[in-house]
């Protein structure tokens, strides 16, 4: 089947077609759900169909998956390994296929949609690396006892060798429920079901290719009743979810209920501290792409920032200078810095947060409005508010951001602590003991404490995620890998 439109015709490259199964169970595609339409936030037209996943698909792809999963735990973590590698390379060869559908889907623009797809690369290639280093340990024993250990060193009935040891085995099967922000580098979300479908594919290629159960691979496009699903199914030892705080709650409840482990990756409130002696022109930029990156949609965007009562003004009158050569439109257009919010209703939430923000005092000093046109589209927004203010507190999805004053360090990092959500926080100075303040145990209370750079933008190498109301999962580089293992003592 093609498309409508002579633009979407690339997506034949990577397996789409104007109608789509949303369901790869047991190694084939299906889907006797709903039949739901994914649409172009730049315009609200529709890019093609899918038929989502109902219980029944649910249950039979959970089936395969159980008897699957048993398979591919007893592979050597190496093997493993070598397949995550072909998965990554064939994740390259499609790369900027990928990142346009995650542009044409998503909303973002090209640039960030190509980099997207790029970071699942690069955490497949270090994944690679960590399928070789998943150590254990031996510990020393207080108990002069036969342990294996001893034997099989000394070769001999000499047992004075004994140890505790510490093996890390794989935990099973985890469930992913994710959000449409970056829906390759995390997998889709409902409105994002192209991006899950195609990816599936090129999994699925790969585990074909190496004899492998395609129910290793397992993904279900649906909504709240899959989700819902995926949270209560003891089959599923660890469900790692990415959204609000709000739903993340009722998630980690639902889970807890049957002890199951839950990872929540969950909303960002996050603030960028100028002190005076910092260069103004570095942070300016550097807000500028943290507020308005992914038009303000993303869990690192900055939504705080606060300057030094000194450089207030300097700092201000740059940025309103920046915000007016901020290129609005066509997330694939050359030049396009802001594209549209991903949905209708995100654009109706944007007008109720702006009228919430007024009646809570808040200025507006540049933005504030819609953009009339068929798509999704927000002025930036720049407000100047009290940090006391109630809206100040919850996370507002769209590219606003709060501007306030401060007298001193401790001032500033008490304000960037007083927010629910602790994902993400930077400072921008070249003082060393504000530096060491920042990042010591009186500094910032968030998961990532970054020091002249923006809030978003992380490493996959450190360890990503963030404290309180952000859930306290984490991903990515570090030892986040062991949310992913049981460990065994013996």
């Amino acid at each position: 089947m093609g498309f409508s439109r002579k633009e979407y015709a690339f997506l034949s490259e990577i397996g789409l077609s104007s109608g789509n199964l949303g369901c790869f169970v047991n190694g084939t595609w299906k889907g006797s759900g709903p039949v739901v339409s994914t649409l172009n936030p730049a315009n609200n037209q529709k890019i093609a169909e899918v038929s989502e996943a109902s219980i029944q698909d649910y249950e039979e792809g959970m089936q395969a998956c159980s008897e699957a999963a048993k398979i591919w735990m007893q592979v050597p973590a190496p093997k493993r390994g070598d397949i995550v590698r072909q998965i990554g390379d064939a994740l390259r060869s499609k790369l900027h296929q990928l990142g346009r559908l995650v542009s044409l889907e998503m909303g973002k623009i090209l640039p960030e949609g190509i980099g997207e797809v790029q970071e699942i690369i690069d955490m497949c290639d270090f994944a690679v690396g960590l399928s070789r280093q998943l150590n254990g340990s031996v510990i020393p024993s207080e108990r002069i006892c036969p342990k294996m250990i001893g034997s099989v060193v000394n070769r001999s009935k000499s047992y004075d060798v004994g140890g505790e040891l510490l093996m890390w085995n794989p935990l099973g099967i985890v469930g992913v429920i994710t959000a449409f922000n970056f829906p390759c580098a995390v997998l889709g979300a409902p409105t994002t079901p192209l991006v899950t479908i195609a990816m599936t594919k090129l999994v699925a290629e790969v585990l074909e290719k190496n004899n492998l159960p395609g129910a290793i691979f397992t993904s279900f496009c649906g909504g709240a009743e899959i989700g819902e699903a995926i949270a209560k199914d003891r089959r599923i030892n660890l469900v790692s979810f990415t959204g609000s705080s709000k739903v993340g709650v009722k998630v980690q409840q639902t889970v807890n209920e049957r002890f199951g482990k839950c990872l929540l990756e969950l909303s960002g409130n996050n603030a960028i501290i100028v002190m005076d002696d910092a260069d103004i022109k570095l942070a300016v930029r550097s807000v500028l792409f943290a507020a308005v990156g992914t038009a303000g949609q993303r869990c690192t965007t900055c939504r705080r920032l606060l300057l030094h009562e000194s450089i207030y003004r300097t700092v201000v009158d740059q940025l309103l200078d920046v915000y007016k050569q901020v290129k609005i439109g066509d997330p694939l257009e050359k030049g396009t810095l802001l594209g549209p919010l991903h949905t209708s209703s995100s654009r109706k939430n944007f007008e109720k947060g702006i009228e919430i923000i007024k009646s809570q005092g808040g200025k507006i000093l540049t933005g504030g409005g819609i953009i009339e046109s068929e798509g999704n589209f927000v002025q930036p927004t720049i407000v100047e508010i009290s940090p006391d203010a109630n809206v100040v507190k919850e996370e507002l999805f769209a590219p606003v951001l709060y501007v306030m004053k401060f007298k001193t360090l401790k001032e500033a990092i008490e304000i960037n602590n007083s927010v629910p959500q602790g994902l993400s926080s930077s400072i921008f100075t070249s003082k060393p003991e504000f530096i060491f303040k920042w990042i010591g145990p009186q500094g910032s209370d968030t998961g990532i404490v970054n020091v002249n750079i923006p809030t978003n933008g992380a490493e996959i190498g450190g360890a990503f995620g963030g404290e309180k109301a952000t859930g306290g999962g984490r991903e990515a580089g570090s030892d986040s890998w062991k949310q992913y293992m049981r460990r065994s003592t013996w």
